[in-house]
C-alpha cells in the first residue's frame, strides 16, 4: 500500500493534467516541483515529521500543492473551512496546534500574531527534490473537523492507511484510469473530497476543482460537467437535484460522463429515479460512511423500481471494512431487525485530535436495517443531522445560541428535507429580550461555519420535554409558535447566508 504522497510522485515526469482550479492549472511534473518547493520553504520555517499544517485557503491548486508538501515532510494537513468566520478557524487552528497555518494575505491579517502564517505563490526557477522522509502508513496523514455536540469542533484524524485502503477500493470499483476527469465538488475540508483527488492521482488522471462561487450555481455546474468533460462526478444528492431542476441536467448532452456518485445524504426516490432514466448507461453509486470511516458501504443503483418508496440502500462493506447491526444491548441484529450500524476495518479513525487513540470497531450512531445482503438507512440515534449533505450537530448550534444574552432557552431543529430543509431554532428569550432572527444569524455567523446558521426563528413560551426532563425533539416541531422578529423562512442558497467571508470569499 502506497502513500498518499506517493501518488503524485509517480508521475512526476508525466506533463499530463493533474489539477485545474480558478487560479489555474498545474501537469502532474509541475505539482510534484511546487510540492517540493513548498515542502523546502516550509522546512525553513521548522515544519518536521509530525507537525500539523493548518490550510486556510480558498480551493485552489495552492492548496492542493500544501496538502502535497506538507505530506512530503512527513507532516499532516489541516483543511480549515475557507469560508468560516475568524473566530471559528482560529478555534480550530488553535485546536490542532499547527507549526504553520498557510494562507492569504487577508487570512493572515485576520489572524494576528497568534499564529505562525506563510502566504504562498507558485512559480519560480528550478528546485532540488526534497529528500524523502520516513514515513509509516500508520502515521497521521490529514486531520478533518466536524461539527461537536458540546459546540467545539472536533478533529478526526486520518492515517496514510486510512485513507489509502478506501482510495485503492474506490479506483478499482470505478475503474479509474489515467483518460479520466474527476469533478471536485465537496470542499476540501470535507471527506468527499478525498476521492477527487487520491483517486484521480492513484490513476493518472486529472482532477477538476469547482470553485467555492460557484458550487451552488446548478447552470454553472452543467456547463462544467459539458466544458471540461468530466467523467467522474461526485457530491451530495441536494447538489444534483439543484442541477436537474434549475441547471439543466436532465437536458444536457454529457456524452463523457460516466460515473456519478453520491454521498451525505438520502437521495429523494423519484429524483434519483429521474436520473437513472434519463442516464441509464451511466454507474450510479450510493456510497456511504461517516468521516470518521470515510467510506464504508456502497450500493450501486441499477435499477429505480416503481415500487420503491424509499431512499436507496447504503449497500454493504467496502474498502476492506466489515460492516454489522447492534441491538442497544450490544448483541448482533438479525436481518429484518432495526440496530446501531457498526464499522469496523483499516478506514476507521486513529482517533479524535487531543484524545485518545479510538481502538476497535467504530459506532456510527446511524440506525439501519439488513434486507437481502444490503444496509438501510433509518436515521440518527442522537442529535446530529445532515443539512444538504453537511455534518450539523444540533448541539452545536444551540451551545452557539445559548451564549446570547437575550436567550433563557433554546432548540433546534430540521424542518423540512432535501434543497427545502430549514435549520430552525426555537427559542425561549430571556424575560423582556425580543430576540428574532437576525439575532440568530449574528451569534451563529460570530461563532459556526456557514452551513450551520439557523435559516429561521421560532419564538416559544417553553420546550417540550420528556418526562425525564430532557427536551421532547419529536414534539418541538408541533410546538405552537410565534415568528420571532423577522423571523421569515430565508433558505437562501446552501450552504447558507450570513457568514462574514473567510480568506477565500467572493
Amino acid at each position: 500500500m502506497k502513500l498518499l504522497h506517493d501518488l503524485v510522485r509517480e508521475h512526476a515526469s508525466s506533463t499530463a493534467l493533474a489539477v485545474t482550479a480558478g487560479d489555474g492549472a498545474l501537469t502532474y511534473a509541475e505539482l510534484d516541483v511546487e510540492a517540493d518547493r513548498l515542502g523546502h520553504l516550509l522546512s525553513t520555517m521548522d515544519v518536521l515529521t509530525g507537525d500539523r499544517v493548518a490550510l486556510w485557503l480558498p480551493k485552489s491548486t495552492v492548496s492542493v500543492v500544501a496538502m502535497q508538501a506538507a505530506l512530503r515532510l512527513g507532516a499532516a494537513y489541516v483543511p480549515v473551512d475557507p469560508l468560516s468566520p475568524v473566530d471559528r478557524a482560529a478555534q480550530v487552528i488553535r485546536d490542532c496546534a499547527p507549526r504553520v497555518v498557510i494562507t492569504t494575505p487577508e487570512g493572515a491579517r485576520a489572524l494576528g500574531d497568534e499564529f505562525t502564517t506563510a502566504c504562498v505563490t507558485l512559480g519560480g526557477g528550478p528546485v532540488e527534490p526534497l529528500p524523502p522522509v520516513r514515513s509509516s502508513l500508520d502515521d497521521l496523514a490529514y486531520i478533518l473537523y466536524t461539527s461537536g455536540s458540546t459546540g467545539v469542533p472536533k478533529g478526526v484524524r486520518i492515517s496514510h492507511r486510512n485513507a489509502m485502503a478506501f482510495v485503492e477500493w474506490a479506483a478499482v470499483e470505478l475503474k479509474a484510469e489515467s483518460a479520466d476527469r474527476f469533478a471536485n465538488h465537496a470542499p476540501l475540508h470535507f471527506d468527499l473530497s478525498v476521492l477527487d483527488l487520491y483517486v484521480a492521482f492513484l490513476a493518472g488522471a486529472s482532477v477538476h476543482l469547482v470553485p467555492q462561487e460557484t458550487a451552488y450555481a446548478p447552470r454553472l455546474l452543467v456547463e462544467l460537467l459539458s466544458a471540461q468533460r468530466i467523467t467522474v462526478w461526485y457530491s451530495v444528492p441536494s447538489v444534483l437535484i439543484l442541477m436537474a431542476r434549475d441547471g439543466g441536467l436532465l437536458a444536457a448532452d454529457l456524452p463523457d460522463l460516466r460515473a456519478v456518485l453520491f454521498a451525505g445524504e438520502p437521495y429523494p426516490v423519484d429524483h434519483l429515479r429521474a436520473l437513472r432514466s434519463r442516464f441509464p448507461a451511466i454507474r450510479l453509486l450510493n456510497l456511504y460512511g461517516p468521516t470518521e470511516t470515510n467510506v464504508c458501504t456502497f450500493y450501486e443503483v441499477t435499477d429505480v423500481p416503481a415500487d420503491w418508496t424509499h431512499p436507496a440502500p447504503i449497500g454493504r462493506a467496502c474498502s476492506g471494512d466489515r460492516a454489522w447491526a447492534e441491538r442497544d444491548d450490544g448483541s448482533p441484529a438479525a436481518p429484518g431487525e432495526e440496530g446501531e450500524l457498526v464499522v469496523d476495518g483499516p478506514t476507521v479513525m486513529l482517533g479524535y485530535h487531543g484524545a485518545e487513540p479510538h481502538r476497535g470497531p467504530y459506532r456510527t450512531g446511524d440506525r439501519v436495517v439488513l434486507r437481502y445482503g444490503d444496509f438501510h438507512y433509518l436515521g440518527r440515534r442522537d442529535n446530529m443531522v445532515k443539512l444538504r449533505g453537511n455534518r450539523v450537530e444540533l448541539g452545536d448550534v444551540e451551545a452557539a445560541l445559548q451564549s446570547h444574552p437575550q436567550v433563557s432557552e433554546v432548540a433546534v431543529a430540521v424542518v423540512g428535507s432535501g434543497m427545502d430543509a430549514l435549520l430552525t431554532a426555537y427559542v425561549v428569550p430571556a424575560a423582556g429580550s425580543a430576540f428574532g432572527l437576525l439575532d440568530a444569524k449574528r451569534r451563529c455567523a460570530e461563532r459556526l461555519p456557514r452551513h450551520m446558521i439557523v435559516d429561521r426563528v421560532r419564538v416559544v413560551e417553553a420546550l417540550p420535554r420528556t418526562a425525564n426532563g430532557k427536551v421532547d425533539r419529536r414534539a418541538l416541531t408541533g410546538t405552537a409558535a410565534t415568528p420571532g422578529p423577522g423571523a421569515a423562512p430565508t433558505p437562501g442558497p446552501p450552504p447558507g447566508p450570513g457568514a462574514p467571508p473567510g480568506p477565500g470569499a467572493p
